[in-house]
């Protein structure tokens, strides 16, 4: 798989932005990427030191639209944690 097709975007939440303290980012990856191929993303797009990465699967949930009833998309969260005092400067803003 291409490394410019891994991630698809940075998600930003109350949790997430707590965590860049600690070095830890949180992305909303491709449902084909596995640990391996995140961590060679991240190394080569912000360049930074990868720890650690962590994936899980987030569910699909219903969703009611007026009379119609739908769901989510399911896809895959990935939080990847750098080195000590490493950062990445383009998602602090």
């Amino acid at each position: 798989m291409d490394l410019g097709h891994i991630i698809i975007e940075q998600l930003v939440t109350e949790k997430s932005v707590g965590d860049r303290p600690l070095g830890r980012y949180v992305f909303k990856v491709n449902l084909l990427a596995n640990k391996l191929s995140v961590k060679q993303a991240v190394e080569k797009f912000f360049k930074v030191k990868v720890v650690d990465v962590n994936t899980c699967y987030v569910r699909p949930k219903r969703r009611v639209t007026g009379r119609s009833i739908g769901r989510t998309s399911r896809w895959k969260k990935a939080y990847v944690t750098l080195a000590k005092g490493q950062k990445i400067q383009e998602l602090e803003a």
